[in-house]
């Protein structure tokens, strides 16, 4: 989102972390702003059964944790390494600076931000009104017409079946019947345990 060279010149540290690290989590203070330059990141919340609710998936070149700086409170989400990865971060003061400075780099978080916003609201309606099928059906839809988490070159689906249990509040179990109810009617194909969207 924000140039490398810039976050580095305003001071960015690199890091890398593995799989399954915490980077902040809930209700933490909101000391940085990350942007992740290889691998992937979850932003999810934990209920008190220790179920995961996943929000987003963040990918390379993206930034996360802009709202809890924006809104000056603490995080409200955990963010979690999805897969070994490297992340910038700058310090909340660094970034406002940015900010303040490149109209247009606070115009693309801003919009970053209304898309994240409006993918919520997607998924809520989603979920609220339809049944299984229609709620894969819709979020494949969805992520193939934004480019997101989908191969471009293979059409392979870079989410788990508990990634989208996760996201969608159904169960792994209903995710798996459902997919195979939806490779017999030709909308998936499921080869060697990979989802591919037709």
């Amino acid at each position: 989102m924000i140039p490398v060279e810039l976050l580095i010149e305003k001071g960015a540290s690199s890091k890398k972390w593995n799989a399954g690290e915490i980077i902040y989590r809930e209700n933490s203070p909101s000391n940085y702003y990350y942007q992740l330059e290889s691998g992937r990141v979850r932003i999810s919340n934990f209920l008190e059964d220790g179920k995961e609710v996943l929000h987003k998936m963040v990918c390379a070149n993206e930034g996360f944790g802009e709202v809890a700086i924006l809104d000056e409170g603490v995080h409200v989400v955990t963010a979690i390494a999805d897969s070994s990865c490297t992340i910038l971060k700058i310090s909340t003061s660094a970034f406002l600076e940015i900010l303040n400075e490149y109209g247009s780099i606070q115009l693309m978080i801003t919009k970053q931000i209304a898309k994240d916003l409006r993918f919520k609201h997607f998924i809520t309606k989603l979920i609220c009104n339809h049944s299984p099928e229609e709620i894969i059906s819709g979020l494949l839809e969805k992520l193939n017409e934004e480019r997101r988490l989908i191969c471009p070159e293979c059409n392979r689906l870079m989410l788990t079946r508990q990634q989208l249990a996760n996201m969608t509040g159904l169960r792994v179990e209903t995710i798996i019947r459902t997919m195979k109810i939806m490779e017999k009617e030709e909308k998936l194909n499921i080869v060697r345990g990979k989802v591919f969207v037709c």
